[in-house]
């Protein structure tokens, strides 16, 4: 909701828990409720916008409504909900095929035909290649400044600069190569080069029956 063009797949597992019936029930349920949900978030932006604008002195709220205008200007698109079995790997391969279809669609991303500079392949692929290197810690996290004398120690990219590499974080961010939180204070300064390790500690921190399992705990 906080990024601007941002494209949403939800995807409902646990099907093999369901009766056919309920999954186009849930299904439904789940649809209605994003839906609901967005309008109401466009209401409540909606509102606030107004109230700051009919306040006695408006002048000083213009950082909070000039973010407000940029969150309500945000577009977020809403694919249809896939239904999956993760115990099947049938239903894996479908997912896969259904998002490689949507990433392929230039009206969803614009970038799919972009032209990229070389140098933006080059520090790909270098990228790569230290996140893959036996040095890399296992989290993956690395100091931006440091990550860029790392680059900048390979002949072809020497004249790398951090204003460039920024740039080229922020797009690889975009396709999911790497995770960098450029707009969190505590984070701007951190690129973790292997996502899937945050994917493992979300698993850990946020699952199916957490608050019952705590609960058990004496």
């Amino acid at each position: 909701m906080r990024v601007s063009n941002s494209v949403v797949l939800p995807v409902g597992t646990h099907v093999d828990c369901c009766q056919e019936q309920e999954v186009a029930e849930k299904t439904h349920d789940i649809t209605a409720r994003i839906t609901a949900m967005l309008a109401e978030r466009k209401s409540k932006l909606a509102h606030f916008i107004d109230n700051l604008e009919g306040s006695e002195e408006p002048k000083f709220y213009v950082d909070q409504w000039e973010r407000l205008k940029e969150m309500e200007s945000c577009t977020l698109t809403i694919l249809n909900l896939v239904a999956v079995n993760c115990m099947d790997h049938r239903d894996i391969r479908k997912l896969k095929a259904i998002i490689l279809k949507h990433v392929k669609n230039e009206e969803l991303f614009p970038e799919v035909v972009r032209v990229l500079p070389p140098i933006y392949r080059q520090v790909e692929a270098a990228i790569v290649d230290i996140a893959q290197s036996e040095e890399m810690a296992d989290h993956g996290m690395m100091d931006v400044q440091y990550l860029l004398s790392k680059l900048s120690q390979r002949k072809h990219l020497a004249s790398l600069d951090r204003e460039l590499l920024q740039d080229i974080l922020w797009y690889l961010h975009r396709i999911g190569l790497v995770v960098w939180y450029e707009e969190i204070k505590h984070l701007e300064s951190t690129v973790f080069l292997q996502p899937i390790f945050l994917i493992t500690m979300f698993k850990l921190l946020q699952r199916h029956h957490l608050v019952q399992q705590l609960e058990s705990i004496s």
